[in-house]
């Protein structure tokens, strides 16, 4: 359940990165007979893989099932970012009004590779964990168990698009803002925390567990140890042949025991007293407020973390060079960039701190089950029958739990030098404080960062990227580039600036702002050699003559001031004036200076007021 958690995360993360194309490069024909010959090669693959594995091994299941999980993931990201998936989910019905829509059928592409690998499996989970399950109710079960991983991220995003569309201005404007959307998911989850306990016990279908002596010595067990809780429930995944037990709520009213009926079956009561003390650990130690602690830890680092390595990525020559290579749209590479950074952060943060913290939690849990019972051969003693029940799973590792062998023999350590339980509490307290303050750290980071930590250089060289990927998409449209001498122009790239206007004029004879702004360049340029008063003059009339605006007025005039005609140039420069409702302080000035001053090939010029007035 555990690394399910994870690879949904992931696939959250690719559904929800990144923008959605305004067309498509590649026709829905062939995206759809592309998506159709990747789910058959996947499903030979899973086959393929099971079909080699030990019948006895259930390490050797367990390590397929997860690799091909991680390649379920590899080829949604496929149909998402090369297959333009994103852009085909966001044209369902009502998917533009609420975009959870799209990004839950991405969800269910992803359960589509899933459903696969499941059934390809199913034969060799049958004879490793020798349990008689129908493909049916084999990939039902684990539908459930990934949907209850699910539901609170679909909850609180249909929540937060059903927001966006409420006839209240003031709460859009919130949302909108960079602490709209945290403060949002902080209050649902707060709320799912109580109820959602409810939700997921009904989607496994779970029954409370009939009164008989196996409730009653649980019941009793539970009120010696001043528990409450909501209900004592029959666990029925996988048909109820599961060995497990679980807790789940913060607050005694939603709060339920969870057993397996075959747990239930493979114990006595007094190992099902030590089950249950296990379970109850986990609140006495608080663990359940704690795990939202470091879920809610992770989105903090996530947010601090996701400026900083925006800027490398975009500061790196690596990222332009694949843009070159691939010919892909920098925005699909970006988006593909930094769904991989995130997916990173999130598999080391969940791999080891997270699991880090679990495999602590459940030693903690161990030995409260220890102290509860008064020595540990009853906890032992069903570990041993997991062990043996689940496919000889005694020497399996776990990156979350310990192995079972590991937990078994700490106990009996415990047993024997009881100063090591101590040790281990203070372990996980101080590891607490010191995660909670690089929390307080990173938090005291993001509040103190710049606001525009990026620069304008990582943005140019972006902005440069998906310019360069228009003209490419668009060779014939001159508008793309003057769009770039525009840039070139702002980064003081002088030259490279005038050949853009003049590809652009080759392309677009006519385009005003074009000439417009090659005629300023050549008047302006900071280098003397790439003045040309003349030629500025000439196509700064062209402009004026399709579009007397204030600008374009404010060029020609200073085309005629560095020509020599000084009456000329104030004529043209008191019409833009009587022209403009702003920047009247800018071309007043430029008045007197057409009056005072001769213009050579040294006059430095100011940063031009009429940029402003540039789309």
């Amino acid at each position: 359940m555990y690394n399910n958690l994870i690879y949904l995360l992931v696939v959250i993360l690719i559904l929800t990165t990144g923008s959605i194309p305004e067309q498509p490069q590649i026709p829905w024909p062939v995206a759809l007979l592309l998506f159709c010959a990747k789910l058959v090669l996947f499903n030979q693959l899973a086959r393929y893989f099971f079909r080699r594995t030990p019948d006895t091994s259930a390490a050797r299941y367990l390590a397929v099932e997860q690799r091909l999980s991680i390649l379920a993931i590899v080829f949604l990201s496929l149909d998402i970012f090369l297959l333009e998936g994103r852009y085909y989910l966001s044209r369902l019905p009502l998917a533009e009004e609420l975009p959870v829509l799209g990004h839950l059928s991405g969800v269910m592409v992803f359960f589509g590779y899933l459903c696969l690998l499941w059934l390809a499996a199913l034969p060799s989970y049958q004879r490793i964990f020798a349990r008689s399950l129908t493909a049916r109710s084999f990939v039902a079960a684990n539908l459930k168990i990934n949907f209850a991983i699910l539901l609170p991220w679909l909850i609180i995003s249909s929540l937060f698009d059903l927001l966006q569309h409420a006839p209240f201005p003031w709460l859009r404007t919130f949302l909108a803002s960079p602490w709209g959307e945290p403060v949002l998911m902080l209050l649902s989850l707060f709320g799912l925390v109580f109820f959602l306990p409810l939700a997921i016990v009904r989607l496994w279908g779970c029954t409370p567990l009939p009164p008989g002596p196996a409730r009653q010595r649980i019941e009793e067990f539970c009120r010696s140890q001043r528990l409450r809780f909501a209900d004592i429930l029959f666990w029925p995944l996988f048909e109820g042949r599961m060995l497990t037990a679980g807790v789940m709520g913060l607050s005694g009213r939603f709060r339920y025991l969870l057993v397996s009926p075959a747990l239930l079956e493979a114990t006595t009561p007094e190992e099902m007293e030590a089950v249950m003390a296990h379970e109850l650990g986990h609140v006495k130690h608080y663990h359940l407020q704690l795990y939202l602690f470091l879920f809610l830890g992770f989105g903090l680092l996530a947010q601090i973390s996701s400026a900083p390595l925006l800027l490398l990525l975009l500061s790196s020559d690596f990222f332009y060079q694949l843009i070159t290579l691939t010919g892909t749209a920098p925005e699909t590479i970006l988006a593909l960039a930094s769904a991989g950074i995130l997916f990173v952060m999130m598999l080391v943060y969940f791999r080891f701190i997270f699991g880090f913290f679990m495999r602590n939690f459940e030693r903690q849990a161990d030995l409260y089950a220890l102290s509860a019972m008064g020595h540990a051969s009853p906890l032992i003693r069903v570990f041993e029958k997991i062990a043996l029940l689940g496919g000889n799973i005694r020497d399996l590792p776990s990156w979350h739990h310990f192995g079972l062998g590991q937990r078994i023999d700490y106990l009996h350590r415990c047993e024997t030098a009881p100063a090591v339980i101590s040790r281990h509490h203070r372990k996980v307290r101080l590891a607490l404080v010191f995660y909670a303050a690089i929390l307080l750290a990173g938090g005291f980071a993001a509040w103190r960062m710049p606001q525009d930590l990026l620069g304008e250089t990582p943005k140019a060289r972006f902005a440069e990227a998906l310019i360069r990927q228009k003209i490419q998409e668009q060779p014939g449209n001159g508008l793309w580039f003057q769009v770039l001498g525009d840039l070139h122009y702002s980064r003081n790239r002088e030259p490279e600036a005038r050949d853009a206007y003049e590809q652009a004029l080759r392309l677009s004879p006519a385009n005003t702002e074009a000439l417009n702004n090659l005629a300023w360049l050549l008047l302006t340029a900071q280098e003397p050699g790439l003045r040309d008063p003349e030629k500025a003059l000439f196509l700064a009339h062209k402009a004026a003559a399709a579009n007397r605006t204030p600008h374009v007025l404010d060029t020609l005039a200073t085309a005629y001031w560095a020509t020599g005609n000084r009456e000329k140039a104030l004529a043209i420069e008191e019409e833009a004036l009587t022209r403009t409702k702003t920047h009247q302080a800018f071309y007043r000035s430029q008045m007197e200076k057409f009056r005072t001053t001769e213009y050579s090939s040294s006059t430095l010029f100011p940063e031009p007021g009429r940029n402003s007035d540039l789309p």
